[in-house]
């Protein structure tokens, strides 16, 4: 049996328990979480779609640093070649900005050389050589040339006393292809015998000057620094 004082510690827990639950209530599972101190103060914000970025002191350093680099070209640059402020001027400076490396007095040099060995594979027959240095379209007419002239059984002599002058008298550069045109002024002794082995054509004798205007063309984009002659044409 319960005494007196047991009841009376039963009845004032209850009756603890009763308050309690009035004053702070029960768990529903909306209630807000517990504070937390080290949670960020401020919300993440999104970023937005359209930004552009600013260049940072780097990036305005290494600008500054590819425009200081950037040649400048002396109005002298073509000086003995071409006119500043001419047609040619601008083409050979087209040219000059596609191939960093272009020289115009080096091609001269080439140009000359190049001429002297076409002449002479022409004449004797050389296709190797001429394939090494004629676009397919030029080499095709000298081919055509030669083997007709091998067909008739016809032979052809031909020697350089002198190359007096070759200017460069155009130049343009259209994307990747620069194009240059050459006029060469020169002496020669040529002759063109038949199978008897006379006389058809020329003089074995006689020095004749002989003016060609020829144009090269290059790819600038190719690592071959060659140029090949794409056009002939007699000069006046």
């Amino acid at each position: 049996m319960f005494d007196i004082y047991t009841i009376i510690f039963l009845a004032l827990a209850v009756f603890i328990f009763l308050r309690l639950r009035s004053v702070l209530g029960t768990r529903t599972g909306r209630e807000r979480p517990p504070y937390d101190p080290y949670a960020a103060r401020e919300p993440v914000r999104p970023t937005p779609e359209n930004v552009v970025s600013l260049p940072n002191r780097a990036t305005e350093t290494a600008a500054k640093k590819a425009e200081d680099a950037e040649p400048v070209v002396p109005a002298e640059r073509w000086k003995g070649i071409a006119e500043a402020g001419t047609p040619l001027a601008a083409g050979l400076d087209a040219i000059a900005a596609g191939d960093r490396e272009f020289d115009a007095p080096h091609f001269l040099t080439g140009a000359r050389s190049a001429y002297e060995m076409i002449v002479n594979a022409f004449a004797e027959g050389d296709r190797r050589t001429l394939k090494n240095l004629l676009s397919r379209e030029v080499y095709d007419g000298f081919d055509a040339a030669i083997a007709d002239r091998e067909k008739r059984g016809d032979t052809v002599e031909s020697r350089f006393v002198s190359l007096d002058n070759a200017t460069i008298t155009a130049a343009e550069s259209r994307g990747r292809n620069a194009q240059l045109t050459v006029r060469f002024q020169s002496k020669l002794v040529s002759v063109t015998r038949n199978k008897a082995g006379d006389v058809i054509d020329g003089n074995a004798e006689a020095v004749t000057d002989v003016t060609d205007v020829w144009t090269f063309a290059r790819d600038l984009g190719s690592r071959d620094p060659n140029w090949k002659l794409i056009a002939t044409e007699a000069g006046q």
